[in-house]
Parts: structure tokens; C-alpha cells; sequence
């Protein structure tokens, strides 16, 4: 049966009970009237609808059709009407699809083993560390041991230590010998001006004991002395830069006096050889860092924003300064 036949003789039924109310008779037939050709309106509107509805409104039978032949018949006329106005603009204009902002992929399959490091992002102290630990390819570690020759010997020793405990015998004899390189040549260098100093004039033993105590400085700040040899390193650069401030007076010599003051824990002496050595025209933001760092051990924290504010705005931007300034609040 046609749909358009089934929704033109539910109008005409449905016309048809309306005149059936309106002829002025309030008898029992005429109700009974109204109520066959309205139903008969309704049914037939819902046959003819119901072929129309999406898949999934069409079940469960009977009552997605008992639910349209409700809505028609409990409200007479204007449930014809109604249901007719609700449903026909949604067919013929359906809701747009909206796509789908995501997209559904399968799972990857996980790896056999971690994939080795990359010796491209070996651009930094952190990276050959990586390359040390984790690299299977023994050739991998010995290029990230070469890498450390572009960097400075602060950052490139602590790479050298951590591969003298590489399992590979290339590897800890490079690091060894690069290790025993840096070493030798500052013994060298030591050995040479020790042997300048015995027969060196009064007038040039300032500088020789000053560059004596920044070579023994760097033996310990490199980090190539450990144990009872790094105190005795210690006690020597102590002994030549006091013979060296106390035979002229340099701004860079008190800098070192504090320094190695700092790092033997000799708090009060660290604090005015960094004091004399503003006194002799160092700027402050030299010696700020230095002067946090014992108004820190000293338990005067009240003091060490003052310190850190007086770095250069360039140092405060690096680290460590850059997390110590936001720590304290610096501005």
C-alpha cells in the first residue's frame, strides 16, 4: 500500500471526525463516529510513517508504531497534526553528520629492546651520560668519550670518571688516558713553576705563588684530586696564595683566598676575602655567588636574596642562578 494514500486518508479521516464534532449532535453515535475515524486517521498515519523512521526507531515491534499511534490519538487533531509537523522535517532534513575529531588506530607493537640513543642529540653533558649507560654499541660509547674534547674540562671530567667503569677495555683506557692528559698537564705546569720559583727574582714571586695556587685550584675544582690528595691540594694552593696577597695586592688573588677559604669551610675567612677583594675593585656580582653561598652555611638566610639579586641579569638566566634566583625570590 502506497504511503501517499495512507497519508491522504488519514487527512480525509481525520477531517472527517472533526466534522463529525462539529454537527451539533452530542449523542453517543457521534462520539462513537469520532472515535473510529480518528483512530482510523492515526492508524493510518502510522503505517504510513513508520517505513520512513531510521533503522533504529523502527524497533523494538510493536511499540515504536504504538508509540506514534499514541501521540496521534491521545491528542485529537492536533496529535495528527503534531506528529506530522515533528517527524516529516526531520526525514526530509536530517541532523548533519559532524566528523569525528579523533581517530581510532591500532596498537603499535612494542619493541624488542630500547632503541640505542641517537649520537645526534649528543649535545650536551646530560646526553653523553645517556650514551655511557645505555648504549649497547661499544663504538657509540668511545664517540661520546672523543665528543667531551669540544667541551670544557668542568663538564668533560665527570663524563671520564663514569666511563672508567665502562665493561668495554677501549672505552676505560680512552677515558683513562684522556683522564691522565688533563692531570699530567697540570703536574706539568706545577712542576715548571715550582722549579721558576727557586730562582725566581723577589718582584716575580707574586705571580709565580699566585699561578701555583690557581693550578692547584684547578686540580681540585676539576675534580682529578680525591681523599687525603685533595686536602694536601688544597693546603698548598692555600699556602702559595697567601704568600701571593701578602706580597701585593690583587683583586683576582683575594677571589682564589676566598674560594679555597670557602671550599676548606673556613667561613670567616672566605667572607673577608671576598670583602677585600670588592675593596680592591672586584664588582660585586664577581663575588655575589660566593657570598650567598656563606651567608647560606652560615645560617643567615635573610641575606641571600640580597646576594643573588646582585648577579648580572645574563647570569641570572642560567643555571644554577636562574632556580636559585626563583627559589628565593629575586628579582
Amino acid at each position: 500500500m502506497s504511503s501517499k494514500w495512507l497519508f491522504a486518508n488519514a487527512l480525509l479521516l481525520e477531517f472527517g471526525s472533526l466534522l463529525s464534532l462539529l454537527d451539533g449532535s452530542a449523542s453517543l453515535l457521534a462520539a462513537l463516529i469520532f472515535c473510529l475515524m480518528h483512530g482510523a486517521a492515526c492508524l493510518c498515519l502510522t503505517a504510513g510513517m513508520w517505513p520512513f523512521l531510521p533503522r533504529r526507531y523502527r524497533q523494538p515491534l510493536p511499540w515504536s508504531g504504538l508509540f506514534l499511534f499514541s501521540l496521534a490519538f491521545f491528542i485529537p487533531v492536533l496529535g495528527v497534526l503534531g506528529v506530522a509537523l515533528a517527524v516529516f522535517p526531520a526525514l526530509y532534513f536530517p541532523r548533519r553528520q559532524v566528523s569525528d575529531v579523533w581517530k581510532q588506530t591500532a596498537i603499535p607493537e612494542l619493541p624488542f629492546r630500547a632503541s640505542e640513543p641517537d649520537m645526534r642529540s649528543m649535545m650536551s653533558a646530560g646526553g653523553l651520560h645517556d650514551v655511557l649507560r645505555h648504549a649497547l654499541n661499544p663504538n657509540k660509547r668511545l664517540s661520546a668519550i672523543l665528543a667531551t674534547r669540544r667541551m670544557s674540562s668542568r663538564e668533560a671530567i665527570p663524563i671520564l670518571k663514569l666511563a672508567l667503569k665502562d665493561p668495554a677495555d677501549d672505552v676505560r683506557l680512552l677515558a683513562y688516558s684522556m683522564l691522565d692528559a688533563q692531570e699530567s698537564g697540570i703536574n706539568l705546569k706545577i712542576k715548571n713553576l715550582l722549579a721558576d720559583l727557586q730562582a725566581a727574582p723577589a718582584e716575580q714571586r707574586a705571580l709565580l705563588n699566585a699561578s701555583l695556587a690557581q693550578h692547584y685550584w684547578e686540580l681540585v675544582y676539576l675534580g682529578l684530586a680525591q681523599g687525603s690528595v685533595l686536602e694536601h691540594m688544597l693546603q698548598c694552593a692555600r699556602e702559595h696564595i697567601e704568600k701571593a696577597v701578602g706580597e701585593r695586592s690583587a683583586a683576582e688573588d683575594w677571589l682564589l683566598c676566598g674560594r679555597i677559604a670557602l671550599e676548606q669551610q673556613r667561613l670567616m675567612a672566605a667572607q673577608e676575602a671576598f670583602a677585600q677583594a670588592e675593596t680592591l675593585g672586584m664588582d660585586v656580582s664577581q663575588v655575589a655567588s660566593y657570598r650567598a653561598e656563606v651567608a647560606f652555611i652560615c645560617r643567615r638566610f635573610d641575606e641571600v636574596p640580597g646576594w643573588l639579586a646582585q648577579l648580572n641579569p645574563e647570569d641570572r638566566q642560567r643555571l644554577p642562578f636562574s632556580a636559585l634566583a626563583r627559589y628565593w625570590q629575586c628579582p
